[in-house]
């Protein structure tokens, strides 16, 4: 069974789960007005799933697309020597799975217990027909994603170890400012090797940052996958070189 299908479906009304989905504040339905929102809710499937569940994987058919309500999730994909490579991290508000091929061409997991929303593609292309609004904010979001991975070409190939786990940080403190809020300390649920992973380095480098970090009194880490940026001015400096 699909675990997406086994998923515990939410008790609470749409209009409830809709007024607080991350995707009102800087995701796909930002612009909607009460009616727009509405005939998406309605269309919608709105379920609870567990930390580490699986969205869908790799090469499976993209005929979905998904929303995050709640939650973090991270994409990956299995390269031909059997390894992991992390290609992005998602967060409240975020679409995953939109894509013009046949199949999805990443695995998208969850890092924590998510509330997702769900809408079949052909019902996702016939509202963006229908409503102007919502296809330009596709187009906007779409933008968005290009320019977050043209970021991360220029951190990979360009920053040295600690001014990619810099730059990392601040982009948990943008991910943040796009949804309204700059909390003081920061969820960071992805794992160090996720982090590595993602920034083209290895576990022990990205740990010897952080403590780096930790030691210089730029960050404070007051609990597992919890961080508090003490000196962004100085994080923010490592991470342009300066």
């Amino acid at each position: 069974m699909n675990p997406f299908d086994a998923a515990q479906h939410a008790p609470e009304s749409r209009v409830q789960i809709c007024d607080r989905c991350g995707s009102r504040i800087a995701g796909l339905c930002q612009p909607l007005d009460a009616a727009a929102l509405d005939e998406i809710s309605a269309e919608s499937q709105q379920v609870v799933m567990p930390a580490h569940s699986t969205i869908f994987r790799e090469g499976d058919a993209a005929g979905k697309v998904f929303t995050l309500i709640e939650g973090f999730a991270k994409l990956s994909r299995l390269l031909p020597d059997g390894k992991q490579q992390v290609v992005g991290f998602r967060f409240a508000g975020d679409v995953i799975g939109y894509t013009t091929l046949a199949a999805y061409p990443f695995d998208a997991e969850l890092l924590t217990e998510a509330r997702i929303c769900r809408l079949e593609r052909r019902q996702l292309d016939a509202l963006l027909q229908r409503y102007p609004k919502l296809e330009r904010r596709m187009l906007d979001l779409c933008v968005q994603e290009l320019t977050a991975t043209q970021e991360q070409l220029v951190t990979v190939g360009r920053r040295s170890a600690e001014a990619r786990v810099a730059a990392f940080l601040l982009s948990l403190v943008e991910a943040g400012r796009r949804r309204g809020a700059v909390p003081q300390v920061l969820e960071m649920p992805m794992t160090r090797a996720d982090i590595a992973d993602f920034l083209g380095l290895t576990l022990e480098t990205v740990s010897r940052s952080l403590t780096a970090f930790r030691k210089r009194g730029w960050i404070r880490e007051p609990m597992h996958h919890r961080v508090e940026l003490l000196d962004p001015e100085a994080i923010s400096a490592l991470a342009e070189g300066l």
